[in-house]
């Protein structure tokens, strides 16, 4: 009985061996019976108990091989086919017909609000500040209040280098913030856009890259007040002269107090919808005063120096202004989804 098996199996090798399909369709049969989900090979495996003992190692190493084989046939004869269609398509093409002109592209929805808020900032005397985005531990996280043992430090999931484990994709542009204090004594006013990165689970309200905008003010006798009129201000001019701005008790480790904002529903006139969820309110960005520790932490002197900070997400303002339910979107560099944007920006 043995005997037979392995003759049948080694019959299956010699017609693999000998099969040389020239066209797709005759690729596509070799594949159903050699490779596919249900090939001739898969019953062969259950075969094994009936081999006498001192055979059966034998015929696992031979059915194995035919199973490689097969596998390695295919690759080859599926290549020698893609690559006989590239000559004839090679072969067909008129060098003599015109050229199809290069159709002009839109700023990207994320661009275009990047560019809108950066603005809106610049007009209140805030610069520009860029830095990179790899980065190191401490002035992602140390100098802004979150040593190693911080629990705060849960609140990101952080892609370190391979290694390494101080050297990171920066998890927000506040390390911008910590580079200009270093570098700077006040008073610094800045605003610092840019790509961070988190290890978060993709979905249409999240991904693992996004942008950021983040502003600092440092100087004497900076308060709370001046906090809430500068942001007040950005939300009338980035969601209508009638919006109203809430500020909610949060937490952040580089600020304190630290406040979330909620402006009023631009999409609905706060009177409720589904962008909203209903409250007439949406939430924009985070906030608060600089700590003392954050800039002590820097060569800043906090006794004589206050700041205040903030950060927004800019997909989360781009998908609200234009009323794109999934992140992804901004993301795929689909033609027909970024040709619906224009902006003046």
């Amino acid at each position: 009985m043995s005997a037979e098996i392995f003759d049948k199996v080694k019959n299956i090798q010699a017609e693999i061996k000998s099969a040389s399909p020239d066209t797709a369709e005759a690729l596509e049969q070799f594949r159903i019976r050699f490779v596919g989900a249900k090939n001739i090979l898969k019953p062969l495996f259950g075969e094994i108990r009936n081999i006498e003992n001192e055979r059966k190692k034998e015929f696992g190493q031979l059915v194995n091989q035919v199973k490689q084989d097969a596998e390695t046939k295919f690759n080859q004869l599926k290549a020698q086919l893609e690559e006989k269609a590239e000559e004839a398509d090679a072969g067909q093409l008129d060098l003599t017909a015109p050229g199809e002109p290069l159709q002009l592209g839109a700023r990207h929805p994320v661009s275009i609000v990047m560019n809108r808020i950066v603005k809106i900032f610049e007009r209140i005397g805030f610069v520009v500040a860029e830095e990179r985005e790899i980065e190191d531990d401490w002035h992602n996280f140390t100098a802004m209040n979150t040593p190693e043992d911080h629990p705060a430090r849960d609140m990101q999931d952080t892609y370190y280098l391979q290694n390494s484990t101080s050297m990171l994709l920066r998890t927000h542009t506040s390390s911008v913030q910590a580079r200009t204090m270093v570098e700077q004594q006040p008073p610094i006013r800045i605003i610092a856009p840019g790509r961070v990165y988190r290890n978060e689970t993709i979905s249409a309200r999240s991904h693992c890259q996004f942008h950021q905008v983040e502003g600092l003010y440092v100087d004497k006798n900076v308060s709370f007040a001046d906090l809430k009129q500068t942001l007040l201000y950005f939300a009338r001019e980035m969601y209508g002269p009638d919006t109203k701005i809430r500020l909610r008790p949060s937490y952040f480790p580089f600020t304190e107090p630290s406040a979330e904002m909620d402006v009023s529903c631009f999409i609905c006139n706060a009177e409720g919808c589904n962008v909203c969820k209903y409250t007439g309110w949406v939430e924009v960005l985070g906030c608060g005063m600089v700590d003392p520790a954050v800039l002590a932490n820097c060569g800043i002197d906090p006794e004589e120096y206050t700041g205040f900070a903030f950060g927004m997400g800019i997909e989360r303002q781009a998908m609200m202004l234009y009323k794109i339910n999934d992140i992804r979107l901004l993301f795929e560099n689909d033609v027909r989804f970024l040709n619906q944007f224009t902006s003046a920006y």
